[in-house]
């Protein structure tokens, strides 16, 4: 009796097969163009997107939310300024 195991059609012995890809694709810049604002603020977040492509796709998720709250603490900072227009106060008379 041989106790050998029997050898699909095909395949060599000697070729090493690669294990079956179940996990997340690697790595890939998306190559999407940032083009400046000319607010070193704003053009700073957008800058942390390139991080992005050095992340499994899991990992994106962190760096957008980063950008998020960067770019909305911007515009909330835009607001805050002194001697921003905002809405007339109710002691102003109008004409």
């Amino acid at each position: 009796m041989n106790d050998a195991v029997p050898e699909a059609e095909g395949t060599d012995p000697d070729t090493v097969q690669p294990p079956p890809d179940d996990g997340p694709a690697a790595p890939a810049p998306l190559n999407v163009p940032r083009t400046p604002t000319g607010h070193p603020e704003v053009d700073a977040r957008l800058e942390r997107l390139a991080h992005a492509d050095h992340l499994a796709t899991d990992g994106h998720a962190e760096v957008y939310e980063d950008v998020h709250r960067g770019l909305r603490d911007a515009l909330t900072a835009l607001d805050a300024r002194p001697g921003s227009p905002g809405p007339p106060s109710a002691h102003e008379h109008r004409s």
